[in-house]
């Protein structure tokens, strides 16, 4: 079994703002929008290296989307950032419509997903936002894992022609991916190799998946571990050949088991290999106020739970 190590807890969003500050030396076209978050979306690099292609719309997101799709037209290359919450939910008018409808090269980055915003509460807290944007027709979908994994992202998205939804978070979390590592849109990464249960994970939780699969090793379970960090489009052969092997999966997520990975994962099984399977999510209810790890535990988004689900999903072979 492959030992992943935390390199040093690190926050996603940090590795959005790095991978941006490096676009905008190597790429002219790169823009960057913000609406009046710009520390909390680790913008300020960017902002003082490139004041000329950096707009502060203030707390106007429909405008800033609006104002994106705009500059697209020009050839530029738009990146908005604001929190997952708005940057979804209040916005679905004008990304259908002017992005996404429009087929607009708009890069929608969005950081403090999911239940490890925290104390901000349930209002903030978003948790349908990749069902919402992966019903879009031509929105990609990227959901990344760690650090590393979202600066690659940011960086790879640049290259990327069409509208994307990159997801990050808030929190310090482990970072394992390779430093400076290829980010390709749409191929899962195989974590480690399993014959007993497969694990498709992505976010926060592919580290819990991690941590996971080692109790199942203590107990003799091999467990395959695999991060799907693009959920649209998704790498269905990759799903498809490990449930053939393992012929049973867990799928874990920080968002609703309604429109996530989860579903995605069960359609694809559901068309092409029919196969056991257990969702570690949300079930179908708004967050809370609390640390990260304090309702990570309370909603089950952790290895614990994800090592129960698998030894469960084991006994309905």
């Amino acid at each position: 079994m492959k030992i992943y190590e935390n390199t040093g807890s690190k926050d996603t969003r940090s590795g959005f703002g790095d991978g941006l500050t490096e676009l905008g030396k190597k790429n002219e076209k790169v823009v960057a929008l913000c609406a009046d978050l710009t520390g909390s979306l680790k913008m300020n690099a960017f902002a003082d290296n490139h004041p000329e292609r950096f707009f502060q719309v203030g707390i106007a997101e429909a405008n800033m989307m609006g104002i994106a799709a705009g500059m697209t037209i020009g050839g530029k290359i738009p990146f908005t950032g604001t929190f997952a919450n708005f940057s979804t939910g209040r916005v679905y008018d004008q990304i259908r419509q002017s992005i996404a409808y429009s087929d607009k090269n708009v890069k929608i980055c969005a950081s403090h997903s999911g239940l490890t915003l925290g104390e901000d509460g349930a209002t903030h807290q978003i948790l349908e936002d990749i069902g919402l944007m992966k019903m879009l027709p031509g929105m990609t979908v990227i959901n990344t894992c760690d650090y590393n994994q979202t600066k690659a992202a940011t960086l790879a998205i640049a290259e990327h022609h069409g509208p994307v939804y990159l997801r990050f978070g808030r929190p310090k979390v482990a970072n394992f991916t390779p430093e400076n590592g290829t980010f390709e849109i749409g191929k899962a990464v195989m974590l480690q190799e399993g014959t007993d249960v497969t694990i498709i994970a992505t976010g926060h939780l592919v580290w819990e998946a991690l941590e996971a699969a080692k109790t199942l090793n203590e107990k003799g379970i091999s467990a395959e571990v695999i991060n799907i960090h693009t959920i649209k489009p998704l790498d269905e052969a990759a799903i498809i050949a490990s449930a053939k092997k393992t012929g049973c999966v867990v799928t874990a997520e920080e968002h609703n088991y309604l429109g996530g990975l989860g579903e995605s994962v069960a359609r694809t099984l559901a068309m092409h290999h029919p196969t056991a399977q257990e969702f570690v999510a949300t079930q179908d209810t708004f967050g809370e106020s609390g640390t990260p790890a304090q309702l990570l535990e309370k909603y089950g988004l952790n290895a614990e739970n994800i090592a129960l689900k698998a030894e469960k999903v084991i006994s309905r072979k």
